[in-house]
């Protein structure tokens, strides 16, 4: 008898999107030993929303070690039973062929933690599309460790009127296959227990779908492996060290036999083909016929195809023309919100931040100690904080429009336009969220399976001119282009440069892109294979515990970074204090304007005399000191000690740079770049501004040129460099990231000063 998917013990199926199971989250140690649960499963089957549903808050995510792939973990509690629950790279087969896919194999074998295989494997498969989903639990059942299946997305298998036997289908595979729909929590506390009755009841024997042939040599080559490698295998990494035909587990494997070794594998593989079993392709026979066989009688579809609420959707949203108009609106409210939606917040947490400063300065005398509270440690944490509106904001979208469907058919879009510089349609995404902030743009990579792409995708996004950048732009562009209109005043020369800083950062990081995958990234584009997932109303919890987490992984990771380096700076630009120089030097301005009463009234006045002082003391602070140290170098650019001095001021942060040029043109560090009257004030202070042995004009239209060019190809962002280190898993990529960008901004700047220079003086 084939019953229907949907009734199948899911009775509370109008159960809301928080009804999940009792059983409750770790949160006292448990007296027994945790049950290590392993969750295995093909990208979009809902194996993280399993995993949310059942790890709930307890959840970590860290890299394993020596490799760049994503570590989640989990626990939850079964009465007395505590279950550890590892969350799996999403994969559609147990072939490992780079050494992100031997992660994946290397936990379920049991060789990279110490505590062995994991209890219980926990496959995750989608009801509406098992005979690809078997594929890879005909894998995982090769691996001889107790097994339990959740046929997850019932309710969509119900929809397209796919019937499935599940009392035959265990039956048949002898392991549990429990019914969820985990976007619902709908049968999740039927399959914890079900995990802990597989663990207790032991591995079962799984029929091995190869035929004798190929298990014959199996078993020689296990035999010569270990007597003549020193090896004893398992058996499943011996068929893929068979089948393996790219040389990649010859190389992880073979040894001190490396050339022995391939011979024996290059007879055994001609053997096989002789037979009529040729490699790899033996593999997706013998286990898709596994397939058909498991699946006879007790999966039925309708005849024909129908017409899906999907399919009728994909007509537009994949449409060359309409599903490009459709994307390109739906980028723009996502990018637009992240500016609109974020303001708020970000002047919420600015002025929270700066309550708290006044409060400090109130409260303590002037001094290191306030300094150091008020710029250092408040100024530091508020220079974090700061970004998280936006980065909340972005990987609130991105859930949504994953956990809905719809990200798949972006990345199809987009595919042959990031094609054309060795990049994959994934790419397109996290370089759009860079123009806002590209810490979370840097983090959205996640998407992106394969290595290579993301980590290219990591090494370019800086590029992209972020929010932090526009200030640069504003001050520099209102001060020193003329505001010159074309075309009947409908283009002006003032917008044109502000799109132009922004297409620089585009063209070069095309460039950067095509070399990258040419040469340190070298290899071929793989081929963009992508399954388009049925929509589905998105989790609110699983878009819940994206956000959070995303979050607290910047606070916790950039936020320690950005803010050690922050009261780095603020050290430097703070000590030594000469506070006899200072006086001196105010003496020696104020005796110089003694006849003229105006300016000496002026000057005078406390708070131009504070600004005054603090300009002073910067210039001969460490930092000062250091930017007139590279005056010889950054003077081809057009610049003098003091916009050097605001270029490594700006290291944490390149808004900064603009604070610190009001600091050193006597404005103070309170400076707002976004009030226009601070705009004003800056801007008749750059105007000001002269060399200190010639008394010309330090900025002019070819010094604000090469300084937007300098930060519109710099990597002046701590928070972008430490998030580079936490994808990555290494300094060495963003010390490299750090290297190519400023050569590029230094070169790109020293182009763009000494031609213009030329031509407009």
């Amino acid at each position: 008898m084939v019953s229907p998917c949907l009734p199948l013990s899911l009775s509370p199926c109008l159960c809301t999107w928080f009804d999940f199971p009792t059983v409750s989250n770790m949160n006292t140690a448990s007296p027994t030993k945790p049950l290590r649960v392993a969750l295995v499963g093909n990208p979009n089957t809902g194996k993280s929303t399993l995993f949310t549903a059942l790890a709930g808050v307890r959840q970590r995510v860290g890299n394993y070690p020596g490799v760049t792939v994503e570590k989640k973990t989990g626990a939850m509690r079964l009465g007395d039973q505590v279950l550890e629950l590892i969350d799996l790279p999403g994969t559609y087969s147990l072939a490992p062929r780079s050494p992100d896919e031997m992660v994946t194999v290397d936990v379920l074998l049991g060789r990279r933690d110490n505590d062995g295989p994991p209890d219980v494997v926990l496959s995750i498969v989608d009801a509406s599309n098992l005979e690809r989903n078997l594929y890879l639990v005909s894998q995982v059942l090769s691996l001889g460790i107790p097994t339990v299946i959740a046929l997850n997305m019932v309710d969509l298998a119900h929809d397209r009127e796919i019937e499935i036997d599940i009392d035959a289908l265990t039956d048949r595979l002898k392991v549990p296959v429990v019914p969820v729909q985990a976007n619902r929590g709908v049968g999740v506390e039927r399959l914890s227990t079900a995990l802990a009755s597989a663990a207790a009841a032991g591995p079962r024997q799984f029929e091995n779908p190869f035929p004798p042939a190929f298990q014959q040599h199996t078993a020689d080559l296990a035999d010569w492996l270990h007597q003549n490698a020193g090896q004893k295998l398992p058996r499943f990494l011996v068929e893929r060290l068979l089948l393996d035909g790219d040389g990649y587990l010859e190389s992880e494997l073979l040894n001190g036999t490396a050339e022995v070794g391939k011979q024996k594998l290059r007879a055994a593989r001609e053997s096989l083909a002789a037979a009529g079993l040729p490699v790899p392709a033996v593999e997706a026979m013998a286990r898709y016929d596994w397939v058909g066989r498991t699946l006879n009688g007790i999966c039925r579809r309708p005849a024909g195809h129908r017409r899906t609420t999907t399919d009728r959707i994909d007509a537009l949203l994949t449409h060359k023309v309409w599903g490009t108009l459709v994307f390109v609106l739906t980028m723009a409210v996502l990018f637009s919100s992240i500016f609109v939606m974020a303001a708020p917040l970000m002047n919420f947490i600015d002025a929270g931040v700066g309550a708290l400063a006044s409060f400090v300065e109130g409260v303590l005398p002037d001094g290191a100690l306030r300094s150091l509270l008020v710029n250092g440690v408040i100024g530091g944490v508020g220079a974090v904080i700061i970004f998280l509106p936006q980065i909340l904001i972005l990987f609130l979208f991105i859930a949504l429009l994953e956990d809905c469907g719809y990200m798949a058919r972006a990345a199809f879009l987009m595919d042959r336009l990031m094609a054309g510089v060795g990049l994959s349609g994934k790419s397109f995404i996290p370089l759009l969220s860079s123009f806002a902030c590209a810490v979370p743009g840097i983090m959205a990579t996640r998407v992106i399976e394969n290595r290579r792409d993301r980590l290219a995708t990591i090494l370019i996004a800086p590029l992209m001119s972020c929010s932090a950048r526009l200030p640069v732009y504003v001050i520099l562009i209102g001060a020193f282009v003329p505001a010159h209109r074309y075309l009947g005043g409908l283009v002006g020369l003032q917008g044109l440069v502000l799109l132009g800083m922004y297409s620089i950062g585009i063209i070069v990081a095309i460039c950067v892109a095509w070399i990258l995958k040419r040469s340190v990234l070298r290899g071929d584009t793989p081929p963009f294979v992508l399954e388009l997932p049925s929509y589905k109303v998105p989790s609110a919890r699983t878009v819940a515990f994206r956000m959070g987490e995303r979050g607290w992984s910047f606070l916790a990771r950039a936020g320690t970074v950005i803010f050690a380096v922050t009261i780095v700076i603020w050290a430097l630009s703070y000590y030594p204090r000469s506070n006899d120089r200072v006086a001196v030097d105010i003496a020696s301005r104020r005796a110089a304007i003694q006849s003229d009463s105006a300016a000496l009234a002026a000057f005078d006045d406390p708070q131009n005399l504070e600004h005054l002082s603090a300009s002073l003391h910067q210039r001969y602070s460490f930092l000062g000191r250091a930017g007139q140290l590279i005056e010889p170098v950054i003077r081809p650019l057009g610049w003098d000690w003091r916009i050097g001095c605001a270029a490594i001021a700006s290291f944490p942060a390149r808004e900064v740079v603009m604070g610190v040029l009001g600091v050193i043109y006597n404005l103070g560090s309170d400076i707002d770049v976004k009030a226009e009257s601070d705009q004003h004030r800056l801007q008749a202070q750059l105007r000001a501004a002269r060399w200190d042995n010639t008394g010309k004009p330090v900025f002019n239209l070819p010094v604000a040129l090469s300084i937007m060019v300098f930060f519109a190809l710099c990597a002046q962002c701590a928070a972008t460099l430490a998030v580079i280190r936490r994808e990555t898993n290494s300094w060495r990529w963003p010390a490299f990231t750090f290297a190519y960008m400023t050569t590029l901004a230094y070169v790109g700047a020293l182009i763009t000063y000494q031609l213009t220079s030329r031509l407009l003086l």
